[in-house]
C-alpha cells in the first residue's frame, strides 16, 4: 500500500498519487465572510464617515431590520395559531385524534437532544460572540443607531 505525503508547491509536476493537506479551520478563519466585508481588525468600517452619518447608515438599517422582524413576527405568530386552532378543531370534531402522552414524550427526547447539541456548539458559539462584541465595540456609534432604529421599526 502506497504512503501518501502532502505535496509542496514544488511537487504539483509530479505525477505520483499525492494530496495537498488544506487546513479548512484557518482557511475560514481567514476567508470568513464577514472579513471579507468589513476588513479583518481594520477597526471601525464607516469611521471615514461623520457621526451623523453613522448614526443615520445604523437607524436606517435597523428601522428596516425592525420592521421586518415585526412582519415575519406576526405573520409566524398567526401561522402557528393557527395551525395549533385548526388541530384543536379537528381533535374535537373528531377529524383527528391526537395522543398527547407520544407527543409529550417526543417533545422530552427532542429536548434532550437539543441539549446534547447545544454542549457541543458551545466553542462556536463563543467564538461568535467575542467576534460580535468586539465589532460591537470597534462600531459603537453605528450600533447604536441599529439598536435604535431596529426599537423604532418593531412599534411601527
Amino acid at each position: 500500500m502506497a504512503s501518501r505525503r502532502s505535496r509542496s508547491a514544488s511537487d504539483h509536476d509530479s505525477d505520483d498519487d499525492s494530496y495537498e493537506v488544506l487546513d479548512l479551520t484557518e482557511y475560514a478563519r481567514r476567508h470568513h465572510w464577514w472579513n471579507r466585508v468589513f476588513g479583518r481588525n481594520s477597526g471601525p468600517i464607516v469611521e471615514k464617515y461623520s457621526v451623523a452619518t453613522q448614526i443615520v447608515m445604523g437607524g436606517v438599517s435597523g428601522w428596516c431590520a425592525g420592521f421586518l422582524f415585526q412582519k415575519v413576527g406576526k405573520l409566524a405568530a398567526t401561522a402557528v395559531g393557527g395551525g395549533f386552532l385548526l388541530l384543536q378543531i379537528a381533535s374535537h370534531s373528531g377529524y383527528v385524534q391526537v395522543d398527547w402522552k407520544r407527543v409529550e414524550k417526543d417533545v422530552n427526547k427532542a429536548k434532550k437532544q437539543l441539549k446534547k447539541r447545544a454542549n457541543k456548539a458551545a466553542p462556536e458559539i463563543n467564538t461568535l460572540i467575542e467576534e460580535s462584541t468586539e465589532f460591537l465595540k470597534q462600531n459603537i456609534v453605528v450600533s447604536g443607531g441599529f439598536v435604535g432604529g431596529f426599537l423604532l421599526g418593531l412599534a411601527s
